[in-house]
């Protein structure tokens, strides 16, 4: 089997969502890092719905402008580390036996269809071992992942016609991890949420793995939404007041008290949803090799472009009595200058899956 990353190619990650493709490169220089390319292109509404392409001449278009900009540094390779729609995907933890190799690849696509809602010939599917640093353990954890061939043929189709390579293809939620956790590592269980434009992801990771995925209908543009319906203001003239209000100072002003009543029932589902899928971690994770058992040490991790909303880890943090903060994107890599980074500080979480998309492009893991 060709070993594409054995070549030594040039990669970039490419990130695509219901609102914008964001494409991003980086350049390892011995220990550093620096940004080699980036860009972001807005989509207009309907091109792509939940992670459904619906328009594929059209986000053709957006994906050629997002790697052909018009002015500044040139994308010059076609090669390329992809992520797929959260949405569409079907992850799993599921336990096997301690069996040799060779006899797991018919082991997992036989235990898989108890786990997939879907025939095995109309997904594509993968599965890797969880590592454990626990030492004798009675089974095997295995990470499965599936998408529908639909969806991956769809983006598959995109790419090809944009004229792009796809060398490797994820799911949105790797990436992020790859992103936000240390050494993709950790002793006690993370829930990172990824509160996006137009949906949210909520990933609980554990030990040296994903354990669990869910795409949620909650959305920062609610915020804005809300604001703008409030005040009778325009949605640009909303996410202004979104970005001066802070959920720290709510009872300092007339407005302030009246933003966080707007605001209020779009942060408690999205506190709703990170308390229920929270809880089916916890009523589901008795065969866990973690690191350490999670023993109520859990720790959220916010990010995407609404993770910017001042305040919002204190209020989650008190609302659910668990240690809340904004994740460093940049965690797993160190710039020797930071003026090579390129992402406006406000911008930096809302392109997490495209960071962690570029750290994979430069990884020598195959």
């Amino acid at each position: 089997m060709l070993k594409f990353l054995d070549l030594k190619l040039e990669m970039f990650g490419i990130d695509i969502s219901d609102s914008a493709v964001k494409v991003l490169k980086l350049k390892k220089k011995r220990n550093f890092f620096e940004v080699d390319f980036i860009n972001e292109v807005e989509i207009e509404p309907g091109i792509v719905v939940s992670g459904v392409i619906k328009n594929e001449d059209e986000l053709v278009k957006a994906i050629k402008k997002s790697i052909n900009p018009q002015a500044g540094k040139k994308l010059k390779t076609k090669y390329a580390v992809v992520a797929l729609p959260e949405e569409k995907s079907f992850l799993e933890v599921i336990q096997m036996p301690i069996m040799k190799e060779e006899e797991l690849q018919s082991a997992v696509l036989f235990q898989a269809e108890n786990y997939i809602p879907m025939p095995l010939d109309q997904v594509y599917l993968d599965f890797q071992i969880i590592g454990t640093d626990v030492g004798e353990v009675s089974h095997l954890d295995i990470l499965v992942v599936a998408m529908p061939k639909v969806t991956v043929d769809s983006y598959l189709s995109c790419f090809k016609k944009a004229g792009i390579v796809p060398v490797v293809l994820e799911v949105e939620s790797q990436a992020i991890v790859r992103s936000l956790v240390k050494d993709e590592t950790s002793s006690v269980p993370l829930i990172l949420v990824n509160y996006g434009k137009k949906n949210s992801n909520i990933i609980i990771f554990s030990g040296q793995s994903i354990r669990f995925t869910s795409s949620v209908p909650v959305s920062s543009s609610q915020i804005a939404e809300a604001i703008a319906k409030e005040f009778s203001v325009s949605l640009e003239e909303a996410e202004k007041m979104k970005i001066n209000y802070s959920l720290l100072k709510k009872d300092e002003s007339d407005e302030s008290r009246k933003i966080y009543t707007a605001i209020y029932p779009a942060l408690n589902e999205l506190v709703m949803q990170i308390k229920k899928y929270l809880i089916f971690y916890k009523d589901h994770v008795s065969h866990d090799h973690s690191l350490t058992p999670p023993t109520g040490q859990e720790k959220i991790i916010l990010t995407g472009g609404g993770s910017n909303l001042k305040g919002l880890a204190e209020f989650i943090s008190k609302e659910i009595s668990i240690e809340t903060q904004v994740g460093d994107v940049f965690l797993n890599i160190s710039f020797k200058n930071k003026k090579s980074i390129l992402i406006k500080e406000e911008k930096l979480a809302s392109f997490c899956t495209a960071i962690g998309l570029g750290i994979r492009g430069v990884s020598k893991k195959e």
